[in-house]
């Protein structure tokens, strides 16, 4: 029997993890200055549903992370965790067709919110499938930690990464995880296996100064110059690496990009110094030692006198094996192929928390099951259709029963 559009709006609006996806986006967890009070007692009162305890830990001041777990019938088994952060990123509040902290839904059932795709949608569903197993009185044999962790949008530092060095981590037993990707428009899913490394480089460059009306060797914009030549040059080399092999993605290679400039004093006076700050993306076939000395290599070639100072430094971490050497894997994969989806492995362009499990060599990948979708983190309009995230559900149910009975 076909249904109106109406009755279709009522039945999403009348879902349970409908409801509680809309209320989680209503909380304004946005950067800056966060307060996750109102996330943590949204989390308890989930857990509370569910018949779980939501336990707190706090790392680092106003910095909490939940922990909601559901013991399995083999405790001593390495467990699984389901991650996602509850951090924001800021919203332009004037640009959206709808406020960004309303999740308002739209008659064709798009959900509209900060967070809808990155990555309150991803929580709700872990929660989701616990209840829907628990409903249908299944076991699972390891142990499910959901876990909801702050600042991830502003590098994990606070959040993840220092959760991770502690012995309350160590005593979860992760053998695996899952956090999170992102859309596609394609009709084949998107999973995450590893990451590039990441080097946020200031770059002091120290030059001759004085009058703005003399011709003086050696000044710091010409050395500026060169060494934005050489970067510019090595990202173009990089950029059309890209576009001449269609098997590769972003991910597969070096990106550099100019994101600051800072110097000077007035317009008549040549700077002694000018700052350049470039975002640096390493893929994972160079050698970062030897991308870090062709750093300094282009800095003498640009004059010398250049200091580079690293914002963000990562440390290179070994991807995760998609093979049969990984139980985790063959189990997910053989929970796709059940569904009947394809899913294309690729390196993460960007940086998410999971990488911190990688340091500590745990096998995790990254999926978000939202295909079909405009990609729109972090930007106006951010929005999830309703029956998108109903679907999702349905994916990471069969993804958990597989790799939480390996």
């Amino acid at each position: 029997m076909n249904i109106s559009q109406k009755q279709q709006y009522q039945i999403w609006e009348s879902n349970e993890e409908i409801q509680a996806f809309r209320e989680y986006l209503r909380i304004p967890s946005v950067h800056p200055d966060v307060d996750y009070d109102e996330c943590v007692h949204f989390l308890r009162r989930q857990a509370t549903s569910l018949d779980l305890e939501a336990e707190v830990v706090e790392v680092n001041p106003a910095k909490p992370v939940v922990i909601i777990s559901w013991v399995g019938t083999d405790p001593s088994a390495p467990s699984i965790i389901l991650n996602s952060h509850m951090d924001v990123v800021p919203v332009y509040a004037e640009m959206w067709s709808h406020p960004p902290f309303a999740a308002h839904m739209d008659e064709e059932g798009r959900i509209y919110g900060r967070g809808s795709q990155d990555m309150k949608c991803v929580g709700i569903q872990f929660l989701a499938v616990i209840r829907t197993l628990k409903r249908e009185g299944v076991k699972l044999r390891r142990t499910l930690h959901v876990t909801f962790v702050p600042d991830e949008e502003t590098g994990g530092e606070l959040g993840m990464r220092d959760f991770v060095r502690t012995e309350r981590f160590k005593k979860l037993n992760c053998g695996f995880a899952i956090d999170e990707g992102y859309a596609t428009e394609e009709e084949v899913f998107r999973l995450f296996y590893g990451e590039r490394a990441i080097r946020r480089a200031n770059f002091y460059i120290s030059g001759t100064p004085g009058h703005g009306s003399l011709l003086l060797s050696g000044t710091a914009g010409e050395k500026a110059r060169k060494l934005l030549d050489r970067m510019m040059d090595y990202r173009a080399m990089e950029e059309k690496k890209l576009e001449n092999n269609p098997e590769l993605s972003i991910g597969d290679v070096t990106m550099l990009n100019l994101t600051m400039c800072a110097g000077g004093v007035q317009c008549n006076v040549v700077p002694p110094e000018i700052m350049l700050c470039f975002d640096i993306r390493v893929s994972n076939d160079i050698s970062i030692k030897q991308f870090d000395a062709l750093l300094e290599k282009w800095c003498n070639e640009s004059g010398g006198g250049i200091r580079i100072e690293f914002a963000v430094q990562n440390p290179v971490t070994e991807v995760t094996r998609l093979d049969d050497s990984n139980q985790f894997w063959v189990a997910l994969k053989g929970a796709l192929d059940k569904m009947n989806l394809e899913v294309r492995p690729r390196i993460n362009p960007g940086a998410t928390d999971i990488r911190f499990l990688r340091e500590l060599g745990i096998p995790a990948v990254g999926f978000s099951p939202m295909n079909r979708t405009p990609v729109l983190l972090h930007d106006h309009d951010e929005y999830l259709h309703a029956e998108t995230f109903l679907k999702g559900i349905d994916i990471y149910k069969e993804i958990v029963v597989a790799i939480a009975n390996v």
